[in-house]
């Protein structure tokens, strides 16, 4: 199975890229970010015709997730059990807007879950943050630990659970992720409380799940001040797996060439294959996973 994860910056923008790309590097499934439109908008003709079902949830012309998959799709899950919304609460509940958090704040269109061929797999698009010390940056800062808190629930409840997180984690782990100049001392994406809370879905059970076969390049280049051409960029986008999804990653690959030519998004493809045939003998020879 080939898996993969894609900020896409607006589907409808960049659907022929985005279905071209699926079909030339024969794909099973894609966790899409930042579609930027709500489901009536949405290009699902073109995935169709490519053979793919969509599952997605996109509330406006921001934000927006969702998952394309040439296989069943079941158990399709919008947001996860403890998201925390932002924003205000309104001033009365609008029956065809966005769903509530326990403090009356609205949810975003962030997250995305389904389950494939036993695999559960999540398209998540973690909230920016903006600046250290801005309101959105405790909601990043919120968002994250409620998400890992779900995960250590999920794992404790079925911990051969084969289960991938994907997408658009808007941090940096590593200084080795930050080619950026912009990034320095004090920025969002690679402040120590975003890395600490990124760390703890290691603790929770989850590991990098691409970085042992790709341990250097990004995923990311900014469109201004020519930062692809001189590749300043950032590495945010991610596969976490569980071990039982670990331990059956054969391969993974960061797919650079997808912001060279006409339009392309700021982010790259990220992709892993598994191999579910393996045989105890062979996991024990696959490549160590480190977060």
């Amino acid at each position: 199975m080939r898996i993969a994860t894609w900020n896409v910056n607006s589907i409808r923008t960049r659907v022929g890229r985005v279905v071209d790309w699926l079909v030339r590097e024969d794909v099973d499934v894609l966790a899409m970010q930042e579609l930027k439109c709500k489901p009536e908008q949405f290009p699902m003709e073109a995935f169709t015709k490519a053979g793919y079902q969509v599952e997605l949830h996109g509330l406006s012309q921001w934000n927006g997730v969702g998952i394309a998959s040439r296989l069943p799709m079941e158990d399709v899950q919008i947001g996860f059990p403890d998201m925390p919304g932002f924003g205000k609460p309104p001033a009365s509940l609008a029956l065809d807007g966005p769903g509530f958090d326990a403090d009356g704040l609205p949810l975003e269109a962030r997250a995305i879950g389904a389950t494939v061929d036993g695999v559960r797999l999540w398209s998540l698009y973690v909230p920016n943050g903006r600046a250290v010390g801005d309101p959105h940056y405790g909601y990043k800062l919120r968002w994250l630990a409620a998400l890992e808190a779900d995960t250590r629930s999920w794992l404790a409840e079925n911990p051969e659970l084969p289960l991938a997180l994907m997408g658009d984690w808007n941090v940096a782990p590593l200084d080795s992720d930050v080619g950026d100049p912009s990034f320095g001392p004090g920025s969002t994406h690679i402040s120590e409380p975003e890395r600490a809370a990124l760390a703890a879905f290691v603790d929770a059970g989850l590991q990098d799940t691409v970085r042992p076969f790709v341990p250097e390049g990004y995923t990311f280049w900014d469109y201004k001040q020519l930062r692809f051409p001189r590749n300043e960029g950032l590495r945010i986008d991610f596969i976490y797996g569980s071990q039982a999804f670990a331990d059956h990653v054969v391969e993974a690959s960061i797919h650079r060439n997808e912001r060279k030519g006409d339009s392309p998004s700021d982010h790259v493809p990220v992709v892993v294959d598994l191999d579910f045939t393996l045989s105890e003998e062979e996991d024990d020879d696959s490549p160590m996973i480190f977060g």
